[in-house]
């Protein structure tokens, strides 16, 4: 759960401004009910149940709100499919898959900042949760870390929270928000990664850039989603299954062309049949391809 040390760490998804919590905390100063007024534009944004809603819900349409309403219906069941149709239909066990991605994230590249701030890891289309166990794993020993995650779907966060409530995964905020207008102010992290989501966003090169903007300069961005391997020589039965999973893409593809102006160290490479990773870096603020509050509002 967030706590009100971590308000000033987000930003108005309108305009950028800073928030102040009003509403009711837990006896630990985590928040639980109220809203999260911006100082900026006077926005308020709802925290219901401990968890902040950071997005409007008339920019949620198209491919967007098609995407939630599939996974909101079926939480529970996503990450049991997923460990037994991965092996099934990619030949690839589900862990070795996302081993081959991880390593692209350089986790253990990590020292402490020398601003003396945390460091900060986002996920963005954070789901289920099943990447921070390996995120936690992949850290070195004794560095100081925030992990964030953020999702539009209220259902894979119950099942991300519900991960989280052993305890064995401490610093882990999460958020409703909307990958089109994250709200973190610029250069927030230190490592941004994306798996599973971006094909059926509505304006990826939007959510790209956005990515980039929250990244510290010369962070690797790593963002994963699906992609036929024709060099492996998919059988018919493996081409039906990937149609039928990418029912809402006329074109799943790694979408190197969209990257923020500025991108460098550019890989694309496949870690399963039905995967690729895309790893980028922005090296300087001044390149970045900012896409701008004000284009990402009028854009939904």
């Amino acid at each position: 759960m967030m706590d009100h040390g971590d308000v000033e760490w987000l930003a108005c998804p309108s305009c950028g401004g800073r928030l102040v919590f009003h509403g009711q905390m837990t006896e630990r100063e985590h928040l639980r009910h109220g809203a999260l007024r911006c100082g900026g534009c006077g926005e308020a944004w709802k925290v219901s149940r401990g968890l902040a809603r950071l997005y409007r819900e008339g920019e949620v349409r198209g491919t967007d709100r098609l995407m939630r309403v599939i996974y909101d219906g079926l939480p529970a069941l996503h990450d049991p499919l997923t460990a037994v149709l991965t092996p099934l239909l990619q030949s690839v066990s589900e862990p070795d898959a996302r081993d081959r991605y991880m390593r692209r994230v350089e986790l253990g590249a990590l020292r402490p900042r020398l601003d003396g701030q945390p460091t900060r890891i986002l996920e963005v289309g954070v789901g289920t949760g099943a990447n921070l166990p390996l995120i936690h794993r992949d850290l070195p020993r004794g560095l100081d870390v925030e992990v964030w995650g953020v999702d539009l779907s209220e259902g894979m966060l119950t099942q991300c929270r519900k991960r989280l409530a052993s305890g064995e995964l401490p610093r882990t905020r999460l958020l409703m928000a909307d990958a089109h207008a994250l709200p973190f102010p610029d250069a927030m992290f230190d490592r941004v990664l994306h798996v599973g989501g971006i094909g059926g966003y509505r304006q990826p090169r939007v959510a790209l850039e956005e990515m980039a903007r929250v990244a510290r300069p010369g962070t690797p961005l790593v963002v994963v989603d699906e992609q036929l391997d024709k060099a492996a020589r998919p059988n018919w039965m493996q081409r039906l299954a990937f149609r039928a999973i990418t029912f809402y893409d006329r074109n799943p593809h790694c979408p190197r062309e969209l990257l923020p102006l500025g991108a460098t160290g550019v890989v694309e490479e496949q870690v399963a049949p039905f995967y690729y990773c895309l790893t980028f870096r922005v090296d300087s603020p001044n390149t970045r391809a900012m896409s701008g509050r004000e284009g990402t509002s009028s854009a939904g």
